[in-house]
């Protein structure tokens, strides 16, 4: 069954990827907003801001991560969607492959295009003057919390995937999520925010990520944020999992 499993979701992942392959504009599209930000805050607000930092960069660096997989996901529920409109999803659902390889493929795909995406920002980044003093472990570290956190993400988008009755709903849903980098400490310290936003900000997902993240980055000592930030991300990924699998359940039903 496990191998049945893995077969069905490496055969529908390749398939996935060939669609990304055949129109790498979706990963150039979905970096090109993060692109952006990175160039306007550092080039045209990043000498107003006061971070406490000798290059913004190096401060904006983790918020604009976390922008990149928040647009990076709206094309999982976006190409989900139109899998259900053009009929082939029932088709798999009628062929002898595991019902949730359907799923799995999406989302594998997504992990795939959002490494891609944000590989291409972080070389910008570079190009721009950002430096990191971490070691391969906090590197890695970093990899591992962008991957919860883009896993997380996805399973989010399969939702609207799976329900959206209009291409624009689907993927309308990540709009919210790319306005939370803007209320935390991803742009500017918490400390300089008025009472209840500041509340707001220092108690919502990004800025304990962002936090640990831009710890990470410069080589100190991260603290017990790390912990509140994967408690975050696994937290958003056991309830968006479920209620996808709950979704796609009366979907299959």
């Amino acid at each position: 069954m496990t191998r049945h499993f893995l077969g069905d979701t490496a055969a529908l992942l390749g398939r996935s990827l060939r669609h990304i392959s055949r129109s790498p504009d979706t990963i150039i599209t979905t970096s090109i907003m993060p692109i952006a930000f990175l160039l306007l805050f550092v080039y045209v607000f990043g000498g107003a801001i006061e971070t406490g930092s000798d290059r913004y960069v190096d401060y904006l660096l983790p918020g604009i991560l976390l922008i990149t997989v928040v647009s990076g996901i709206s094309y999982t529920a976006y190409r989900l969607f139109l899998d259900l409109k053009s009929g082939i999803f029932e088709r798999f659902l009628s062929m002898p492959v595991a019902r949730s390889a359907v799923l799995w493929a999406h989302v594998l795909t997504s992990l795939v295009a959002n490494l891609i995406s944000l590989v291409l920002v972080v070389l910008v980044a570079l190009a721009m003057g950002f430096r990191s003093g971490a070691g391969v472990l906090a590197w890695l570290a970093v990899a591992g919390i962008m991957l919860l956190f883009t896993l997380a993400l996805t399973w989010l988008a399969v939702i609207p995937g799976l329900t959206a009755t209009s291409v624009d709903g689907a993927s309308a849903f990540s709009y919210p999520l790319i306005l939370l980098p803007f209320v935390s400490s991803a742009f500017v310290p918490t400390e300089s925010m008025p009472g209840p936003v500041r509340a707001f900000a220092e108690h919502q997902p990004v800025t304990s990520i962002v936090n640990t993240i831009r710890a990470l980055f410069a080589g100190q000592h991260v603290g017990g944020e790390v912990w509140t930030a994967l408690a975050w991300c696994a937290g958003i990924l056991v309830v968006a999992w479920s209620g996808a699998m709950a979704v796609h359940r009366r979907k299959v039903g």
